[in-house]
């Protein structure tokens, strides 16, 4: 059974591009594509898409009110932001309401339908830039308070997005030992007793 895509994009050409992109595949299915978020929610609602590709910058409401309405509506729909902009606070504001990935519209087509892929098995598509830069505010944030070295920030970080053990080492390219170091280091420093414990601290606390 296909994925089922819903867009928000209201440059029409770049629009149908992408309507045509995934047309051509199998594995996708567009169920709607809109030039505007208004009924955000509703659409959500009655076709229940896998995955949302959502422009930023819409008339009438802003792409971020539209994705927190997507996630109080339906929460296990994921949700892409495919924009322009790269600056920190509007990048932030789309992962507070909700977004799972984060994409620039310079990103290439393969890319992209990898990008839908990785966020449909749980991960958190970023445009390198935009890992970068939640990178950044990762290390400037709380994480001295607790002493977290640059390495643990990043372990956290990837604990955060649902990465497991296992996952952590792939990613940093370090041993599985050397991996779960680091989490019984960053447990003993937040103060908690587990992972679960870890990721509601560091949010709650705004470490990350």
């Amino acid at each position: 059974m296909p994925d089922k895509i819903v867009i928000f994009e209201d440059n029409d050409q770049l629009r149908e591009s992408l309507v045509a992109l995934f047309r051509g595949m199998d594995k996708f299915e567009i169920t709607g594509d809109y030039n505007n978020c208004m009924e955000a929610a509703n659409i959500a609602r009655v076709y229940k898409p896998d995955v949302v590709l959502m422009d930023i910058d819409l008339p009438g409401q802003s792409g971020i009110e539209g994705v927190r309405l997507i996630k109080e509506a339906r929460p296990e729909t994921a949700i892409i932001m495919y924009t322009v902009f790269e600056d920190a606070e509007r990048l932030f504001q789309c992962l507070c309401a909700g977004a799972n990935g984060y994409l620039l519209k310079k990103t290439p087509p393969a890319r992209l339908i990898d990008a839908i892929e990785e966020v449909l098995t749980g991960g958190a598509p970023m445009s390198p830039s935009i890992a970068h830069k939640v990178l950044e505010s990762f290390q400037k944030n709380k994480s001295n308070r607790y002493n977290l070295t640059t390495r643990e920030v990043e372990v956290l970080q990837l604990l955060t997005r649902g990465f497991s053990t296992k996952m952590i080492a792939a990613e940093l390219k370090i041993a599985f030992d050397t991996a779960r170091y680091h989490l019984k280091n960053i447990y003993q420093k937040l103060h908690v007793n587990c992972g679960k414990e870890a990721i509601a601290k560091a949010l709650s606390e705004h470490i990350i």
